[in-house]
């Protein structure tokens, strides 16, 4: 029992250990692979990007809080939900932007701007919501400044003055990245095996699947006329920024149904969002 025990602690040593490589790779991977100018340049619509603000951090928090009320989830599951909701910005929106036949370039811009807001949203909005759990805006801001950031700063910053430098770094950052979120994942799936088989057939499944399929309408009816754009910001808003909420979630929480959640809502996400992304890109080449 005490070997068990501490093999469990073990793995979950590792677990937080793969979170804090993925969120810091994913931001380096992010900065060397691109330029100040690409971020920048899709963003020159200012109506688009206040209905991208308004979707993913007005109305998608708001969507989190009405979901919860209407499932009856435990606090570290509700936490987990809630915690995507304000968390925008998803790394990988760019390669279900490319899926779904969408605007790469907007995917991009849309894509840093949610990172950069969700550092200094979630530290104000979350102890404001989270009635009964104690929790420091600080920690919470600190994390995510030093973790996301500070490295996406710092790699820009090396893109532009050493863009051959940061072109050799970048398959290194991907492999790390791909290799961390493998790790972190099977080392979470171990230790809280008992918590997620409990989940599956739960009300928690239904509602991770609910919060999504809202999400992505939410994002596609405020994405204007255009379809590449409607596309992405469907995508962009339902897939939530699983490197900010691991983050906050390991180095801010000790309940495990925190992590299960952000785990069953990023598995839930990943499988519906793919199928929905593939099915827009067919239907936009058929169109095309």
């Amino acid at each position: 029992m005490v070997e068990t025990t501490s093999f469990l602690n073990f793995l979950e040593t590792i677990g937080v250990l793969g979170t804090l490589i993925f969120v810091l790779t994913s931001m380096l991977g992010m900065g060397f692979s691109l330029t100040v100018q690409q971020i920048l340049a899709p963003l020159s619509n200012r109506k688009l990007v206040i209905l991208s603000l308004a979707a993913n951090f007005i109305l998608v928090p708001l969507l989190a809080l009405g979901v919860l009320l209407i499932f009856s989830l435990s606090e570290g599951l509700s936490i987990g939900l809630f915690l995507l909701g304000t968390s925008a910005g998803a790394p990988f929106l760019p390669k279900l932007a490319q899926v779904a036949k969408g605007d790469i370039a907007f995917a991009v811009g849309l894509m840093v701007l949610l990172m950069v807001v969700t550092i200094f949203y979630v530290p104000i909005v979350l102890p404001l919501f989270l009635s009964g759990v104690t929790i420091s805006p600080w920690d919470i801001a600190k994390s995510l400044i030093l973790l996301m950031l500070l490295p996406l700063i710092l790699a820009l910053f090396i893109r532009a003055r050493y863009e051959e430098i940061a072109s050799g770094l970048l398959p290194l950052m991907t492999q790390a990245t791909n290799l961390s979120l493998l790790v972190l994942f099977v080392a979470f799936f171990v230790v809280y095996l008992s918590d997620l088989i409990s989940v599956i057939g739960s009300t928690a499944v239904l509602a991770a699947a609910v919060f999504l399929l809202i999400s992505f309408i939410i994002g596609y009816f405020l994405g204007g006329s255009a379809g590449p754009v409607k596309r992405v910001l469907a995508l962009g808003t339902a897939q939530r920024n699983l490197s900010a909420a691991l983050a906050i979630s390991a180095l801010n929480f000790t309940d495990p149904e925190v992590m299960v959640m952000i785990m069953v809502v990023a598995l839930a996400g990943l499988i519906l969002l793919m199928f929905i992304g593939e099915e827009l890109g067919k239907r936009a080449e058929k169109l095309a």
